[in-house]
């Protein structure tokens, strides 16, 4: 199979295929006489877990890591359910994160008279100063 029927099996663009090849994630693929790859259906299902594993917010190198447990028939399924629970642990904490960030912003924006004048109650608080800039 060449890099463009991998790329339409698997959903992932030629570049994300050759990036993550480039980055060792990928098993390398046997090349031809011609020096183009050919992939094999273990391509097909690392591309798959790759693309499937960054879409629930996996970094690279936690996609490393699942790529090793894929190969490793000893794995054991509670370190692959640990690390998917610690991911969604991540998630939380960032999405708790978004929220005290969105609560912030929707105060200063009340904070605001959003009108012509150059005092902006916005600007003084992140700038952490309580002073209004007077026009001259």
């Amino acid at each position: 199979m060449n890099i463009s029927d991998v790329a339409k099996k698997t959903g992932l663009t030629s570049k994300a295929i050759r990036f993550y090849e480039e980055k060792g994630l990928l098993t390398a693929p046997a090349r031809g006489e011609n020096g183009y790859r050919n992939y094999t259906a273990k391509h097909l299902e690392e591309l798959t877990l790759l693309r499937q594993a960054r879409q629930v917010g996996f970094n690279l190198e936690e996609c490393r890591e699942m790529l090793l447990l894929f190969h490793n028939p000893q794995r054991h399924s509670a370190e692959v359910k640990a690390r998917t629970l610690h991911k969604v642990a991540e998630i939380e904490a960032h999405i708790s994160e978004l929220n005290l960030m969105r609560e912030r912003l929707l105060a200063l924006a009340a904070s605001c008279p959003g009108d012509d004048s150059a005092d902006c109650p916005i600007i003084n608080n992140l700038a952490g100063c309580c002073h209004s800039v007077k026009a001259r």
